[in-house]
């Protein structure tokens, strides 16, 4: 994250993200998969530590399977011919307009207003509830005794006798997926593949993000 100053002289918090170049290893088809989608990848993997697969994945092995399948006359879907990918995620949509081994570069964004992105929040490890959901805490005096960050009671009286399902509490913090909804696009800078949008993003610098146009107005 940063700071930009606006023409109007207001500072505006950003996150800069790269966002590109990313390769199309796959396009899914209603006919063949069941449903369509893109999937796209990002971050090149070195090839002496990609799987077999993963190398098979976007460029054609001379492979005794693929001979077999090659002399009983089957034609092998399109690879995308570039190197192995390190993150790789589909994006349900129309695959009118793309193809297989196309270069997806941060312009795309140049005509859109605002983003949803997606990530992996970091994580805080086992935190009491003053951390993990604002508890104030308890009094500092009038017989209050070492339970100062304490949660106080959670349970109930006789009847129902037991804690209600759902009662915050201490308990595991972060490292889930969330979503920053409606984040504007504030600059997009196609000669070094940065996108700027204004506010926070899930996870730590350096994290993965999935970046997609907004659904809402």
């Amino acid at each position: 994250m940063t700071q930009i100053f606006a023409p109007t002289g207001e500072v505006v918090p950003v996150t800069v993200i790269q966002a590109g170049p990313c390769h199309i290893l796959q396009i899914r088809t209603a006919d063949r998969d069941g449903y369509e989608a893109v999937q796209v990848g990002f971050v090149d993997r070195p090839r002496r530590l990609a799987s077999r697969a993963a190398r098979g994945h976007v460029a054609r092995l001379d492979s005794k399977r693929q001979k077999k399948l090659a002399a009983a006359g089957v034609e092998s879907p399109a690879k995308a011919g570039c190197e192995p990918k390190r993150f790789i995620r589909e994006f349900r949509s129309s695959s009118a307009g793309f193809q297989v081994g196309q270069e997806l570069k941060v312009d795309i964004f140049s005509d859109v207003a605002a983003v949803d992105i997606s990530g992996v929040t970091k994580g805080r490890g086992f935190q009491g509830v003053m951390k993990r959901h604002g508890y104030s805490g308890q009094r500092a005096t009038h017989g209050v005794k070492k339970v100062h960050r304490h949660p106080g009671s959670t349970g109930c009286n006789t009847s129902p006798g037991r804690v209600i399902k759902g009662r915050r509490m201490a308990g595991h913090m972060g490292n889930v997926r969330r979503t920053a909804r409606n984040l504007r696009v504030v600059k997009v800078d196609a000669a070094n593949n940065l996108l700027v949008v204004r506010g926070a993003v899930p996870g730590p610098n350096g994290g993965l993000v999935i970046v997609r146009q907004t659904n809402k107005l």
